[in-house]
């Protein structure tokens, strides 16, 4: 099966650029190849027929009167050289005298054509049905005809001249060539042309690859460096020589790799703070065990022992909350959209759910309603119940015996809270940020700072934050900064409640 790299690697830079330049390129050739021939086939026409043309005006200039009346063609010498140059190969010339009728009186009988020089059966130029007639004919005339079954390329002149006795006459002069010349030089040009454009388009392609190859060297050079480190070091890529376009890239990835190595400093960490905590209660336990098993004493044994149950729902306790702190710490989406759920109700069940253990610490956990429209919001109910539960747990550790503790939801301006209030000792407002951190103990207090391991309210921001919400630590009377106790407010976005 192929996947998506294998088929980007197949139309990498190089092949789109070709795919982008060759067409364009190609069709530009094309049309000036285009031009070029139609401009090309326009001047050796021009050229061919110009040659033509001087062999026929020089003939027609070469005919006079001799000493007998007559007319005769009387070339000089350079007419006769450009005559012979004329017969050689694809050149035919004709020379023709036509008797007219008179002006005026009967009209004379037209005779035969009498040649002067040159071939007799050129074909006659269009636009004229006899030689005799008497429609004035036009003085030049271009054509294209066949003559022996060869294409030609002819021009006739046509003009009137008189005889020594006034008889007039109509002079012929017609010039052929065969268009064999021609067109070979025009597809001679035509070749070349192509040829130089063909080395174009080769150019064009060498170039593309050549610009490519040199461009993705600092790449290339990425990539091997990358390949060599087997990512035993997360270091950022170096993009010094790498081009301005790809920067933007390469300092994404660097990004990433900083985020990722953030991510891995976290995680290690956070185990090497898990196994402290967790490697301190199994060395407390394994002693115990070691006193037990030599413990003579049936009561001592039984002290010891419950020791050693204490120490492993300490253990239980804290494994159940690095499972719930990496769960919350998961940014990934959750796989169903959230509900909508009721806070109020939810803080209702965490103070039931944790009432025996306050009444064993002699403390006065309570509840306040906040009416039958309750607080609505749209959040995972589980998640934000865990995030009270640490709330509440935590007041109830902290908090001494006689204490109270109140957990009251409700709204306002557009906001959802719960909070969390208890008359303990409270948080000094200068460590209250640092209290989020995993393993970092709240309270300084003797009877409250061995219980724990630091990590509840590092668990309910991190549900909060999960919902779109957050945690804020504050004191418990607004009014009197320097009263005794604390307020933990968890705030989310409010939602109205489904109609259905």
């Amino acid at each position: 099966m192929k996947t998506p790299q294998t088929e980007a690697s197949r139309f990498g830079i190089r092949a789109r650029l070709l795919t982008l330049l060759l067409p364009a390129v190609l069709g530009l050739l094309a049309l000036d190849s285009w031009n070029d021939h139609r401009a090309l086939r326009t001047l050796v026409q021009d050229a061919y027929d110009q040659s033509l043309l001087e062999s026929a005006t020089a003939l027609q200039g070469s005919v006079a009167v001799a000493p007998d009346g007559s007319l005769r063609l009387d070339a000089p010498r350079g007419v006769q050289t450009l005559f012979d140059t004329t017969r050689q190969g694809h050149k035919h010339v004709h020379v023709g005298l036509t008797p007219l009728a008179a002006a005026q009186g009967p009209a004379i009988a037209a005779s035969r054509e009498l040649t002067l020089m040159g071939e007799t059966d050129l074909p006659a130029p269009p636009g004229r049905a006899s030689p005799a007639s008497s429609a004035s004919p036009a003085s030049l005339v271009w054509y294209d005809s066949a003559w022996r079954g060869e294409p030609s390329r002819l021009v006739a002149l046509r003009s009137e001249i008189a005889d020594g006795r006034g008889q007039r006459y109509e002079l012929l002069v017609q010039a052929a060539e065969g268009t064999g010349p021609r067109d070979q030089a025009q597809a001679d040009a035509t070749r070349q042309a192509l040829l130089r454009d063909a080395r174009m388009v080769l150019v064009v392609v060498l170039l593309v690859w050549l610009g490519v190859t040199w461009s993705l060297r600092p790449l290339e050079a990425l990539r091997k460096s990358v390949l060599a480190n087997q990512g035993h070091a997360l270091e950022p890529l170096d993009t010094r020589g790498v081009p301005h376009e790809v920067a933007p890239l390469v300092d994404a990835v660097n990004a990433h790799v900083a985020s990722y190595r953030g991510l891995l400093d976290q995680q290690s960490q956070f185990l090497a703070d898990a196994s402290h905590q967790l490697r301190t209660p199994l060395a407390i336990m394994l002693t115990q065990a070691g006193v037990a098993l030599r413990e003579k004493d049936p009561e001592q044994l039984h002290q010891t022992l419950r020791a050693i149950v204490a120490q492993i729902a300490r253990s239980r306790r804290l494994c159940e909350q690095l499972l719930s702190l990496a769960h919350a710490s998961d940014t990934a989406p959750p796989a169903d959209a959230p509900a909508v759920v009721d806070l109020n109700a939810i803080a209702r069940d965490v103070v039931l759910q944790y009432l025996t253990l306050a009444h064993e610490k002699d403390q006065d956990l309570g509840w306040a309603d906040a009416g039958p429209d309750g607080v609505p919001v749209r959040a995972s109910g589980p998640e934000l119940h865990e995030a009270l539960a640490n709330l509440v747990h935590n007041a109830i550790v902290h908090t001494p015996p006689r204490g109270r503790i109140t957990v009251a939801a409700s709204r306002r301006d557009g906001v959802a809270q719960a909070e969390v209030r208890d008359d303990g000792p409270g948080i000094a407002e200068a460590r209250r940020a640092a209290v989020f951190e995993r393993f970092r103990q709240g309270s300084t207090h003797p009877a409250t700072a061995p219980h724990g391991a630091g990590l509840g309210l590092a668990i309910a921001r991190a549900y909060a934050r999960r919902n779109g919400g957050d945690i804020e630590l504050a004191n418990a009377d607004a009014d009197d900064p320097r009263a005794s106790g604390l307020r933990a407010i968890l705030r989310l976005p409010s939602r109205a409640a489904d109609p259905r």
